[in-house]
């Protein structure tokens, strides 16, 4: 945990839980919660610098709370040194506290050992980990790989290179035209034939929640290893890696409120130890002769170079914040913005934006688009995502049998 005698932040003490109305709203299943009245504004910097801007991106990046930026400054300020390379104090400090951090996490996942959990620089590289060291141990020709439609590159341009390297097949589920994943589907794809299924616990696009756990169960029937997308998951709902029967999981800090630059990369112990390193380097090793290497254990094997120290501690500082402030209070607050009601008035007065919520019905993403993009939505500072990943989708349409794409795009994009 964060060294609270050394960081102190009054402004990132999490406000009273607030009490939600119980409406004929929340007997729908939309609590009635005031985010017009925002309690936890305040305790982030940029929003004191730009109190006008109103963030709509958090699915790509959050913003940090001061507590997180206290903590980076921190680590620079009183045990700046690189750890596990040194034997004096300031070294030995760091990387206890790399340790502590480590810990957290595993803590955070249900990790069965802190050594489980990989630091790398994010989502992307932790998946690219898997695929360039793991899947070519168990892939051979013919074998296949099941991912969803639905996937971020970062999940699906990893296993279309090690299909080709390997002669492996990737299969595709596809989603309804509400996003869910059928049963139906999810049989005619996933057998004796599947190595690997890789899939987003949470679409990055659409909010919808996929049923991560029945899958794992399903690919382990057959043998085969389940890759969960934690990016979108993590920083909205409590992740249980073995409740989910997970293999390998995955997510990024700066999506829960920590510095960019850190991902986690966690894997059963078995699976680690039998993985070739991505990158070798300094720290990396165990021993190193003219001729050839011993790696390190894991997790150290995997951590080749000088980490970003600050970042790791400055995330157990934003995991700490996110466990104060209670997911419970998150959740409402997210079932909140996304009511649609609450922001009629508002799609009234900007005739170029459209505001739909996630197909499902409990999404956590809402989706607001742009049409004929302009200034007005800066000159208001509405800071939104860009739709380029979605206009990506368009060469998909032709393959995907239950028109999922099409509506999508339509929508989004009004197209």
């Amino acid at each position: 945990m964060i060294d609270t005698e050394h960081v102190k932040c009054d402004t990132c003490t999490a406000p009273e839980p607030m009490e939600l109305d119980a409406s004929d709203e929340a007997s729908r299943g939309w609590p009635t919660v005031d985010i017009e009245t925002n309690p936890y504004k305040a305790q982030f910097p940029l929003f004191q610098q730009h109190p006008e801007i109103a963030f709509l991106d958090s699915a790509a990046t959050a913003q940090r709370p001061a507590c997180v930026l206290d903590a980076e400054r921190d680590f620079y300020q009183r045990m700046n040194a690189n750890p596990l390379r040194g034997l004096y104090s300031l070294s030995v400090e760091a990387t206890e506290a790399i340790a502590k951090v480590r810990q957290q996490i595993a803590d955070l996942i249900g990790a069965s050992q802190a050594n489980e959990v990989v630091f790398t620089r994010n989502t992307s590289e932790s998946l690219n980990l898997i695929a360039k060291s793991f899947a070519p141990t168990v892939l051979e020709p013919g074998d296949e790989v099941v991912i969803t439609i639905m996937e971020h590159h970062s999940n699906l341009i990893p296993w279309q290179q090690v299909c080709r390297e390997t002669g492996a097949k990737l299969v595709y589920l596809y989603p309804t035209k509400t996003g869910q994943l059928t049963t139906e589907e999810v049989l005619s794809k996933v057998g004796p034939k599947t190595k690997i299924l890789a899939v987003g616990q949470v679409s990055n696009v659409l909010g919808v929640e996929n049923p991560v756990k029945n899958l794992g169960k399903l690919v382990h029937k057959y043998g085969g290893y389940l890759v969960v997308d934690g990016a979108q998951s993590l920083p909205h709902m409590p992740v249980d890696v073995a409740d989910l029967g997970a293999d390998f999981f995955a997510f990024s800090a700066h999506k829960a409120m920590g510095p960019m630059g850190i991902g986690v990369l966690w894997g059963k112990m078995d699976l680690l130890n039998a993985m070739p390193p991505m990158l070798t380097g300094g720290e990396m090793i165990d021993s190193v002769t003219e001729q050839d290497a011993v790696w390190a254990p894991v997790p150290e094997k995997f951590e080749a170079g000088t980490q970003d120290a600050a970042g790791i501690y400055a995330t157990a500082a934003a995991i700490a914040y996110v466990e104060s402030v209670g997911l419970d209070v998150i959740g409402a607050r997210e079932k909140a913005l996304g009511e649609l009601r609450r922001l009629t008035e508002a799609q009234r007065c900007m005739d170029k934006v459209e505001i739909t919520q996630s197909p499902a019905p409990d999404g956590y993403i809402l989706q607001v688009v742009m049409k004929d993009i302009g200034s007005d939505l800066l000159d208001l500072k509405v800071f939104l995502p860009s739709s380029e990943e979605c206009l990506q989708a368009k060469e998909r349409i032709e393959e995907d049998p239950s028109g999922f794409y099409e509506a999508l795009l339509k929508g989004l994009m009004g197209v």
